[in-house]
């Protein structure tokens, strides 16, 4: 019969802390039937440095899905960069 292994001195039980970022929040775009997909794309790509393909993407799910979140980040990094999507006329909010 073996011998169970106990821990000695120079063994050293780690733990780990799981941080959980609760300020972290979100750019939700909404759909509306005034802007075309070009400006949308355009502005993604711009403000919130998607690339074309994401900024694409993005549009469609907006128009057919109603809503997608377009950016996640801290309010404070993501305060200017919605105020300027709705500065171009499009409707976005953080949540």
């Amino acid at each position: 019969m073996k011998k169970p292994i106990l821990p000695n001195e120079d063994q050293r039980a780690w733990t780990t802390t799981l941080e959980v970022d609760t300020d972290r929040k979100e750019i939700i775009l909404h759909n509306d039937d005034v802007n075309t997909f070009e400006h949308v794309i355009v502005s993604l790509m711009e403000i919130c440095d998607h690339d074309p393909l994401q900024a694409e993407q993005c549009a469609w799910l907006v128009h057919y899905t109603g809503k997608c979140s377009v950016k996640r980040g801290t309010f404070a990094a993501l305060k200017p960069m919605c105020e300027a999507l709705c500065q171009r006329g499009l409707s976005a909010d953080i949540q």
